[in-house]
């Protein structure tokens, strides 16, 4: 199959594009700079350049591609404060990316995350694929693509889990908290540090998206999520113990402070179950859990 990547340089693509290439599939990378470009390429992959905002090239992309995994996101906007933005890009890309492959049986594969579960109120018990909140920030486009299965496309969504981690991880959500427990000498949570978070391992997540690609059917939701949820306690207590800092509760005024553009989500509770997506795909996450993964020493090298 030839498969068009989009976020090809990011992280996640660090593990879907070998695991593609393993199985066989061509890959075509989408990449907007010199720079993303070269990584494409040494990654394995035909680099074809664009960008979330050349919505005419990426319905091109889709239209000569076989299959479709939607991986960017803009996230420097959503760092920068201006995730309102972000989400609006990212809602018109899948649907340049969406429209061509009406009629055509071709799989879409896109990116969501467990947060938007939390943020719609889903916390009092672990939130399932089944789960479908009406509206809001990430769920729109979520809810477009899993529409598109009813024109003859084979779509599906991966939510991931907020602390993708393994050593491909430069810039994600656990790269971030290390870095501000670093600036700060201590590493935060909010109140009592009950709420929960998951976490998946990116190589776990690479195959994760290719089992989606190859069979996922028609409108899935799938959880990237390799275990139970962590509490928010559990995981500054983690990161101090690495750093040899302190683990300090805040209160909800001081998290601008201390945990920076993740602020706005660090006091949501995300528990998540992964057994449908296990039971629909065979998947099984078997590599390095978030606790070891952090504990083993990469992060802070």
């Amino acid at each position: 199959m030839r498969v068009l990547v989009t976020g090809a340089s990011g992280h996640v693509a660090a593990a879907v594009i070998p695991e593609l290439l393993s199985s066989g599939h061509e890959v075509v990378g989408l990449a907007r700079s010199d720079v993303a470009a070269e990584v494409v390429a040494r990654r394995g992959a035909e680099v074809r350049r664009g960008s979330l905002d050349d919505l005419e090239g990426l319905g091109r992309a889709a239209c000569e591609a076989d299959g479709v995994i939607h991986l960017a996101f803009k996230h420097e906007a959503m760092i920068s404060g201006d995730f309102a933005s972000a989400v609006e890009a990212d809602v018109q890309a899948l649907r340049a990316l969406g429209e061509p492959l009406k009629g055509t049986g071709k799989p879409l594969v896109s990116t969501g995350g467990t947060l938007m579960l939390a943020r719609a109120g889903i916390a009092d018990r672990p939130g399932t694929e089944d789960d479908a909140p009406p509206g809001g920030p990430r769920v729109d486009a979520e809810s477009y693509v899993v529409a598109l299965a009813g024109h003859g496309v084979r779509s599906s969504v991966v939510r991931l889990a907020p602390l993708v981690h393994s050593d491909l991880d430069k810039h994600g959500f656990t790269s971030a908290m290390i870095q501000l427990a670093r600036e700060n000498g201590a590493a935060a949570y909010v109140g009592d540090g009950s709420n929960r978070w998951p976490a998946a391992n990116t190589y776990d997540i690479g195959l994760l998206y290719r089992l989606a690609l190859e069979r996922a059917p028609a409108g899935s939701r799938l959880h990237g999520v390799e275990g139970p949820s962590m509490t928010r306690k559990l995981i500054a207590e983690t990161i101090a113990g690495t750093l040899g800092l302190e683990a300090r509760s805040i209160r909800e005024e001081e998290a601008p402070r201390y945990l920076g553009f993740l602020a706005g989500f660090a006091s949501l509770d995300n528990p998540v179950s992964n057994e449908r997506t296990r039971e629909l795909l065979g998947w099984e996450p078997t590599h390095t859990d978030w606790v070891e993964d952090v504990r083993h020493g990469h992060y802070v090298a």
